[in-house]
């Protein structure tokens, strides 16, 4: 059964097709979670929370774009809602200011099983502006037209953003220059509609 048929199913309440929709995507939700927030508990509680809204707001899915891309779009914002909390509480230490690689260049070394270690850290430190965009694309294998359907953004702007996050994590990884915390203010924003990532 494909996905738009199991959600017609959902839309009238039918749990064991809710049960089977869920088993097709909460893997690789918690996976898109962890690389978004960083920690793997967040994650599953968010994804839980991207289910229940599935589950209740069911009715309001338009077959427009694909069932994943809105499983996707409602995990993004919920990801973005709770690092905006997140950050409200934060508090910085000196130590955590401190860039791990100031000390030299870093060069990458496929065999190195720090690697995703490394790669995570950094991931972490780009703006979620870009940190999206680039585990969708890279992580989770979306094209950029699919990311700019579900980010319901131009896809010029998705891939600037993509280009620019990729950019950043080389510049950290392979530099050690620390990742700028804001967007370029010259990025275009034309879209009204626009998740604010």
């Amino acid at each position: 059964m494909d996905e738009q048929e199991l959600m017609e199913r959902v839309k009238k309440g039918d749990e064991a097709a809710f049960c089977e929709l869920m088993t097709e995507y909460k893997d690789r939700i918690v996976n898109f979670l962890y690389q978004v927030t960083g920690d793997y508990q967040v994650a599953v509680d968010l994804a839980q929370e991207t289910f229940i809204r599935v589950y209740f707001k069911a009715r309001k899915y338009r077959p427009i774009a694909p069932v994943s891309a809105w499983i996707y779009s409602i995990a993004a914002n919920l990801a973005r809602t709770e690092k905006k909390r997140i950050n409200r509480r934060a508090t910085v230490s000196l130590e955590e200011i401190t860039n791990d690689y100031s000390s030299g260049s870093y060069t990458v070394d496929h065999n190195d099983p720090g690697l995703m270690q490394n790669v995570r850290q950094a991931l972490k430190k780009l703006h979620p502006r870009y940190r999206i965009p680039v585990i969708l694309k890279d992580v989770e294998g979306f094209s950029q037209e699919e990311i700019a359907k579900l980010l319901k953004l131009p896809v010029g702007t998705v891939k600037a953003r993509i280009s620019r996050g990729r950019e950043y994590l080389r510049l950290y990884l392979e530099e050690g220059r620390e990742i700028k915390n804001r967007p370029d203010s010259t990025e275009s924003e034309t879209n009204g509609e626009e998740i604010d990532l």
